[in-house]
């Protein structure tokens, strides 16, 4: 089995809610759902202001324990946006579109041709 088979990038760009206008894109970023938030490089998202206002902890699969600074921001993928928190990479570690991140954009994976597509209505209650 490729060592790649179901991943794929896509191009995401970034913006401050507090200073809307500036707008930051990366390149390649690694599609997982496997990954509840986002992760981008903390200077991309400091050169837009962003505010780290909390620290959250993630296990690794190999067990370990990392902290790092989470922040909001206005996330953009091919034509819509979502708002979401995010978390501030440091170096070594992965840049990754995350699954409420997807969520949020109301994006499935289509597995076969390893694209993100509408994933129509969203569920509702119904009173």
């Amino acid at each position: 089995m490729s060592a790649d088979m179901g991943t794929f990038r896509v191009d995401v760009e970034i913006e401050n809610p507090a200073n809307p206008g500036e707008k930051r894109t990366i390149s390649s970023v690694l599609v997982d759902t496997g990954a509840e938030l986002s992760w981008f490089p903390a200077e991309v998202l400091e050169s837009l202001g962003i505010d780290r206002y909390n620290k959250w902890h993630f296990r690794q699969a190999d067990g370990t324990i990392l902290e790092r600074w989470v922040g909001g921001a206005y996330i953009y993928v091919a034509g819509k946006r979502t708002n979401d928190d995010v978390v501030f990479g440091e170096p070594g570690d992965l840049v990754l579109l995350g699954s409420r991140t997807l969520e949020g954009l109301n994006f499935r994976i289509e597995p076969v041709t390893k694209r993100l597509v509408d994933a129509g209505p969203a569920p509702a209650a119904v009173a």
